[in-house]
């Protein structure tokens, strides 16, 4: 297909991405989960650490990243004992904290914080010996409530005041503080798990500004002097709003140059793609039927028990999008009355139970042809579009209404 590149391996994906940001400000990537996207962000900042005659003679790190690692290095301790004190614990071995203290970071950890949720939050330091040196780090943070103290924040709260961190410490990269001092590139990857959509737009424009931001920084003396940053994510919404925020700009303000990708691994080999998505909106729902009809094909593809699972997944927001509660739905718009309760069973039975994803089984013969069946119908009823698979689908007569019986007699 045109416009999709391959790269046999996360190295040579990374050198192509570095290359890109040599003549754009921001590289935004869209992938599913489970596509490979923290193992190339480690990748991405591991190539910036290594020795370079030229580019890197003292393998200074050049990347500040925000991943699944960084979430990690925040660990709750609920006092199994005593009930009552609940903290996050921080990971003292980590770099990450190496500069909080003279950073002065909690003004606006709160000012991004107070945007996001209700809660209050209070660090607590402690002496580390590091080398020949002892520093202070924080130690852990507590969370409070108005009057109450010591709370179990939940899974997207706990999330969010991770990221907010994050922020306030690229806020002081971007200001030039001596700790980040080499540092070339951002790299964010799926900041906003557990998170609902009303904060998902929020976050994105908050992170849109600072991209802005650090693609037109300057140096102390006005020089250009910008951090180059790589963006991904699986949350389409998140990502929409991404692309739309870094795409406007208003009166007087620098045009951010981008390049937007649907990164994809289309096999176990350990080779990805990348396909330009261009200022088009990339709908993840229209992206998986895409992959789906790339797995339905005979001849090149290979359908796993698990793409019912998908399958079932865009009928129900299909459904959802028309204001309807189930893929009843979608079904009714086959002519067949027996094709209806067939798929029906077949959705309901092999979306569940031991055809988990976790466990991917190729699909038996007669499973195959009917998904095939399946998904040509969904595709033609409701005319969709996929993008570098098959063009919009010639809308299906409408059925003939069915003659009236005449009363019994």
């Amino acid at each position: 297909m045109s416009g999709i590149r391959t790269y046999q391996n996360l190295g040579t994906l990374v050198t192509r991405l570095r290359d890109d940001l040599n003549a754009s400000d921001l590289v935004l990537l869209y992938a599913y989960n489970r596509t490979g996207k923290t193992r190339l962000s480690m990748e991405f900042k591991d190539a910036g650490k290594r020795k370079h005659k030229t580019k890197n003679p003292t393998g200074t790190p050049d990347t500040l990243y925000f991943n699944a690692f960084t979430e990690d290095l925040f660990v709750w301790e609920n006092d199994l004992e005593g009930d009552s004190v609940r903290r996050l614990q921080l990971n003292e071995k980590s770099s990450f904290f190496n500069a909080m203290t003279e950073l002065a970071l909690d003004e606006t950890i709160a000012g991004y914080l107070s945007r996001y949720a209700d809660f209050d939050f209070d660090f607590t330091y402690k002496e580390f010996q590091q080398g020949k040196e002892t520093v202070s780090k924080p130690d852990y943070v507590s969370f409070s409530k108005g009057a109450e103290t010591n709370i179990k924040v939940s899974r997207g709260e706990q999330n969010i005041f991770i990221w907010c961190v994050f922020m306030a410490i690229c806020e002081r990269m971007l200001d030039g503080h001596q700790s980040y001092q080499g540092k070339r590139y951002l790299y964010i990857d799926d900041p906003i798990s557990s998170l609902d959509d009303n904060s998902a737009i929020s976050v994105a424009c908050d992170l849109a500004k600072l991209l802005r931001r650090a693609a037109t920084r300057k140096d102390g003396n006005g020089a250009p002097a910008p951090i180059k940053v790589i963006f991904s994510s699986h949350h389409s919404l998140f990502f929409n709003v991404m692309c739309n925020e870094v795409g406007r700009r208003a009166e007087g303000e620098a045009k951010i140059t981008h390049n937007r990708y649907f990164l994809h691994r289309p096999g176990s080999d350990g080779a990805y793609t990348l396909q330009a998505t261009g200022d088009k909106p990339f709908f993840h729902h229209v992206a998986t039927l895409a992959e789906l009809q790339r797995a339905a094909d005979p001849a090149r593809g290979k359908l796993y028990t698990f793409h019912f699972n998908a399958l079932r997944s865009v009928m129900e927001k299909t459904a959802s999008f028309f204001g309807h509660p189930s893929i009843a739905f979608c079904l009714k718009a086959l002519d067949n009355e027996e094709d209806r309760a067939l798929f029906n069973r077949a959705l309901n039975l092999l979306s569940h139970g031991a055809y988990a994803i976790h466990e991917p089984t190729e699909m038996g013969e007669d499973n195959k042809e009917l998904f095939r069946r399946i998904l040509r119908e969904f595709i033609a009823r409701f005319e969709f579009a996929l993008p570098g698979v098959v063009a919009a689908q010639p809308a299906a007569p409408a059925p003939a209404p069915a003659p009236e019986e005449a009363p019994a007699q």
